[in-house]
Parts: C-alpha cells; sequence; structure tokens
C-alpha cells in the first residue's frame, strides 16, 4: 500500500504546500490570522499551529521527532502564538519529515503501531502503512480548511495539485 517513495514525495508535497499556504497567510495581519472564521479550530493561526502539533506527535510516535510544546490537541492549537516562531517551526519541522522520509527504510513500513490517543483516551493499535497515509491525508485536510478561510478574504494560495507540484516524486 505505501512505500518509501510514497513517503518521501508526500513529503515533499508538504513541504511545497506549508509553503504556499505560509505565504499567503503572511498577507493578512496578525488579527486577520486570529480571527474567528468560523472553521473546525476557529482561526487560520490556531488551525496551522494544529497541523504542525500533529505532524509533532506523529513523528514522535513514529520515533522521529521529540514531543511538542502542545501536550493535547487544544494546548497545540497554541503553542505558538508568534507567527514568525510559528513559520520558522513549520520550516523547521518540515525539513524533519523531509530527511525522516529520506531516510525511511522499507521494513519500517510493516506491523503495527501502538499509541496512547489522548482523543480517545486509551491505547490504540493500528497498521503503520495506513498511518503514514494519515499522516499526510491529515495535512492536506486542514490546508484544505485554511484555504478555504483564506479565500474569505480574498487570497488564494496557488497551485495545490500534487501532480502540478515542482519535482515532487522521488524513487
Amino acid at each position: 500500500m505505501i512505500t518509501p517513495s510514497y513517503v518521501r514525495t508526500m513529503a515533499r508535497y508538504n513541504t511545497w504546500q506549508n509553503g504556499g499556504v505560509y505565504d499567503a497567510a503572511a498577507q493578512l495581519t496578525d488579527d486577520q490570522r486570529k480571527e474567528d472564521r468560523g472553521a473546525f479550530f476557529r482561526s487560520i493561526h490556531a488551525t496551522l499551529n494544529h497541523i504542525l502539533w500533529a505532524d509533532q506527535m506523529w513523528l514522535m510516535r513514529f520515533g522521529a521527532a521529540q514531543p511538542p510544546r502542545g501536550a493535547t490537541i487544544a494546548e497545540g492549537l497554541t503553542q505558538f502564538e508568534d507567527w514568525n516562531a510559528l513559520v520558522s517551526e513549520r520550516k523547521r519541522f518540515d525539513a524533519n519529515i523531509e530527511a525522516w522520509a529520506d531516510n525511511l527504510d522499507s521494513s519500517e513500513l510493516n506491523g503495527e503501531l501502538t499509541w496512547f490517543s489522548g482523543g480517545a483516551g486509551r491505547n490504540v493499535t493500528m497498521p503503520r502503512p495506513l498511518l503514514l497515509a494519515h499522516i499526510f491525508n491529515h495535512q492536506t485536510h486542514h490546508r484544505g480548511q485554511v484555504s478555504a478561510m483564506l479565500t474569505g478574504f480574498g487570497i488564494r494560495q496557488g497551485i495545490t495539485d500534487l501532480a502540478m507540484g515542482p519535482n515532487l516524486y522521488v524513487e
């Protein structure tokens, strides 16, 4: 189902798309980014924090990152209140995701992963390939929410199609 090539490609797609969404969001004021827009996590800023927090949590579970600042989903929404700090950490962590993906061995795609889910309040065990697909699907889902909020401000982030990305496919 999932190959190291898929993970590498999706890691590059993630970096490319984060660059676009963050560049678009940078056109707003801090108040606009933090304004309640009626989205699931209310604001652009909180949603971008959530995406980063979830990426940090998943890579920690896979043994490739330290725990994020926030221990819970709610704490993850505010782990970086300062825009520049959020931008900086996003760029740093995207490089971390790519480095992890570049060094991923196919044997790491086998088996299951067990973790404690704060949202479910219990240990959960799932197949590693499904969870790897989930990491990238989760990012895309919430970036779509940010894109809709940006559109509400009259800002478009640009092309988001994987097939149109700049040299994203990696063998």
